[in-house]
């Protein structure tokens, strides 16, 4: 059985990439990571379901054993995707789906130089702005601020190894654009390495 893949999912506000990321989720093609934290669980969350629960010690333990193939802080609190159990995943033969940001993405690509990192983008600048007005749920400076992270995070945009597309009403087509994706990196020779060699000594 050849390993799965690490897939990176990210995007700018608007994207729709936590819809995209849900419904792959849903249909079994990937598998999620249960994120570190050193926060309390929240009403209803569930310890290693929702997040994995630890103290802030123990944290910084499995960071300096570097345990983590991204992490980041918010609020004063550590957030972090904890790397044996994303290589029990793939060594399992299972796709293993992260949605997480540009920063979080570059740590990823350079702990596992073989991760696939997606952009998920609105087909144009001025579509995402108009997505996160009719979302009617930000005041306007938080959309402007939305918009210049954007500017800020496509700078990075060479990082990525793919661009998917996610135009109004057409998602179904992005989820099989990241599938077509996924499907073709596991046929990649750059992951099997060994194909020559157990060609030969395959006897069935």
């Amino acid at each position: 059985m050849n390993e799965g893949v690490i897939m990176v999912v990210s995007g700018p506000a608007g994207s729709g990439k936590g819809t995209v990321c849900k419904m792959l989720y849903a249909s079994g093609d990937f598998c999620p990571s249960v994120s570190r934290t050193t926060r309390d669980p929240r009403p209803g969350e569930v310890d290693g379901v929702d997040y994995s629960f630890v103290s802030r010690e123990e944290f910084l333990r499995l960071l300096a054993e570097g345990d983590f193939l991204e992490y980041n802080s918010y609020c004063g609190q550590f957030y972090g995707t904890p790397k044996s159990a994303a290589e029990r995943i793939i060594a399992s033969g299972k796709n293993l789906l992260l949605e997480i940001d540009v920063n979080g993405a570059k740590q990823v690509k350079e702990k596992c130089p073989n991760a696939v990192l997606v952009m998920l983008l609105p087909p144009s600048f001025a579509e995402q702005e108009r997505r996160l007005r009719y979302r009617g749920t930000e005041t306007e400076e938080l959309i402007q601020k939305r918009l210049e992270q954007t500017r800020e995070e496509l700078k990075s945009l060479s990082v990525y190894d793919y661009i998917v597309y996610n135009p109004t009403g057409e998602t179904e087509r992005a989820l099989e654009n990241i599938r077509a994706i996924a499907a073709a990196e596991r046929c990649s020779l750059d992951r099997r390495a060994s194909a020559a060699e157990d060609y030969f000594a395959n006897k069935n």
